[in-house]
């Protein structure tokens, strides 16, 4: 990519909504592939809410993203588990599952998880 670039997540190329409407997906396209900002709302679960898309039994996606709000809890396939809260990077490889903590949405931005997340 060369010179300047700029997009916006309020004007994406593709929005993906989460089961049960609690939170959604946005996806701009760069170069080096989608980045998402993910919504997900108070009582979402990717068990719940993302599984019935996925038809896996856990999240198979990696994730490398940034916390903006909210607090998520994932939990691995081996039990292993962490939470993340505001200013938080994570990185989260596949075999998981993960819900939002307390009664804020926890919004999300990820630069390599998403491209296959959610889609019908």
């Amino acid at each position: 990519m060369s010179g300047l670039y700029q997009r916006n997540f309020d004007d994406p190329e593709e929005v993906r909504p989460f089961e049960d409407g609690k939170g959604e997906l946005r996806l701009v396209n760069l170069d080096g592939g989608p980045v998402g900002r993910a919504v997900f709302e108070p009582g979402w679960q990717w068990s719940k809410h993302i599984k019935p898309i996925a038809k896996t039994d856990s999240c198979q996606a990696a994730h490398a993203g940034y916390v903006v709000s909210g607090r998520m809890k994932v939990v691995m396939d081996d039990g292993e588990n962490a939470e993340y809260g505001p200013g938080d990077f994570m990185i989260c490889p596949p075999g998981h599952d993960a819900w939002v903590l307390g009664d804020d949405a926890c919004v999300i931005v990820d630069w390599q998880g998403f491209a296959d997340y959610a889609k019908r």
